[in-house]
């Protein structure tokens, strides 16, 4: 068989929450490029580009929707499709959509699940692992990856596999649920014990028959959710209420963990889930003294640390394995060995409504994007880039106005009943209540700067009446 009977389907609903606060869930670490010069949904993408596989079908989260088709278009990678989730359901209703897909389009269809933010240093070695476990999914298995241990590591599943089923893959004998540091060295000496890396390689038709028998709820409710569902261009927008009514479950727990068709095969590839700011120290390149410094760093007696600034200086003294990220609103200090509790000072900021668990700064929006300034009582500054050819909807505030001053650009002004042009260092006052639309009809992004002023200036006071991207 070729790898070119193989569908790839690129899961991209995380938020990546423990790589706060760099990754937010607006604005997750898929989007971002944490591991080389571009983003981890890109590299994961062009992985898949080299005629060894059909187009991959990309299931994104709603809010993210235009950020990852334009990140894929700037990779000059074509999704077969991008489906949408209203809400996240982990991993195993997004399987189980994806595979109902292909298997229309495809009664045999071979599908291979990669999420879209981990990191593959050895392509060559993963194109191998590829081709075994396409063999064995052929011959009916549902196939994990297993990766060889680096260390007593518990933020990962472990995999313990069984008897040989070919050349390359094996049984899966059980599945080891995230140990304790002594369980997990203990694991360590034992032969044919794997990490899980949560990469799957199956036919549609096996998989959703496993669905069928061992969670029958997840497969009605897929099927619902894609006969509700509504297309938009190349985006497929899956019923609301059907798909938040399914169980929210990994793959794993739903059907790997249960199934009698569970293979692994066992690979080295240089692979890494990039699931802590750790992990990402460990992959890295390192100075002299072991330490990760990227952006505007100094230090002075550091060892083994990740230090990390976006838009600020930042200097560290005398750091032993700490974790040091700077950006223009929040600073994590952590020591590395508590790097998987991130996630809990994101829960932190939910539960007390803080919008930097979710919002960065810069905000990217379908037209462009917006990045706050300065703010304060009844007043806040933005910049606003908006890209060539794109527009703002027609809207109107009920709590604030607006100044807004060109410095890059032209800006094409509706207000109410008038439209005019804007060029740099011109500026416009837009009053509490009127309609209006900022465009560029220009070739060069369009920069300005917004003065907001009013007694509410929350995002949520937008009221929209048209939108070239369907937010109305």
């Amino acid at each position: 068989m070729t790898l070119s009977t193989i569908f790839p389907v690129i899961l991209s609903g995380g938020t990546g929450s423990r790589l706060w606060p760099l990754s937010r869930s607006l604005y997750p670490k898929q989007l971002l490029p944490l591991a080389s010069d571009i983003t981890m949904i890109q590299d994961t993408a062009l992985r898949l580009t080299d005629g060894c596989f059909r187009r991959p079908l990309v299931i994104s989260n709603e809010a993210h929707r235009f950020i990852v088709a334009q990140q894929l278009q700037e990779a000059g990678v074509e999704a077969m499709r991008i489906v949408l989730e209203p809400v996240g359901r982990n991993t195993a209703p997004a399987c189980v959509v994806a595979a109902l897909l292909l298997k229309k389009q495809d009664p045999d269809a071979l599908m291979a699940v990669l999420p879209s933010d981990h990191v593959i240093r050895r392509p060559e070695g993963f194109m191998a692992a590829m081709t075994a476990a396409a063999v064995a999914a052929e011959a009916g298995h549902l196939v994990t990856f297993g990766m060889k241990p680096t260390g007593p590591e518990t933020g990962y599943g472990y995999i313990v596999q069984g008897a040989v089923i070919g050349d390359g893959s094996f049984q899966v004998e059980r599945f080891i649920e995230k140990p304790d540091k002594e369980r997990a060295t203990a694991l360590l000496g034992q032969p044919g014990v794997h990490w899980n890396s949560g990469m799957f390689v199956f036919k549609a038709a096996n998989f959703l028959d496993e669905v069928k028998h061992l969670r029958p709820e997840i497969y009605e409710g897929a099927v619902a959710a894609l006969k509700g569902a509504k297309e938009d261009a190349n985006f497929l927008h899956l019923d609301p209420v059907a798909f938040a009514d399914i169980p929210s479950v990994s793959i794993d727990h739903a059907v790997m963990e249960h199934t009698a068709r569970a293979a692994v095969v066992p690979a080295d590839f240089g692979w890494s889930d990039v699931g802590s700011w750790s992990a990402l120290w460990d992959i890295s390149d390192k100075d002299d003294a072991g330490n990760v410094a990227i952006g505007d760093v100094l230090t002075q007696e550091c060892h083994g640390s990740y230090l990390r600034a976006d838009g600020m200086l930042v200097a560290g003294i005398g750091l032993t394995d700490m974790i040091v990220v700077a950006t223009a609103d929040a600073v994590l200090v952590a020591d590395k060995k508590n790097a998987q509790d991130v996630r809990l000072i994101v829960d932190k900021l939910k539960e007390k409504k803080r919008t930097e668990g979710d919002l960065h700064c810069k905000v990217h929006r379908p037209w462009g994007y917006y990045q706050t300034v300065n703010f304060g009582n009844r007043f806040q500054v933005k910049q606003i880039m908006v890209l060539p050819g794109a527009q703002i909807s027609l809207q109107m505030h009920h709590h604030r106005a607006e100044h807004w001053i060109v410095v890059e650009g032209t800006a094409l002004i509706t207000c109410d009943d008038n439209s005019f042009l804007l060029r740099e260092n011109e500026s416009t006052y837009i009053a509490l209540g009127s309609k209006h639309r900022l465009e560029n009809p220009g070739k060069v992004p369009l920069r300005l700067i917004e003065v907001q002023s009013g007694s509410y200036l929350g995002e949520d006071d937008i009221v929209r009446f048209v939108d070239a991207y369907g937010r109305v």
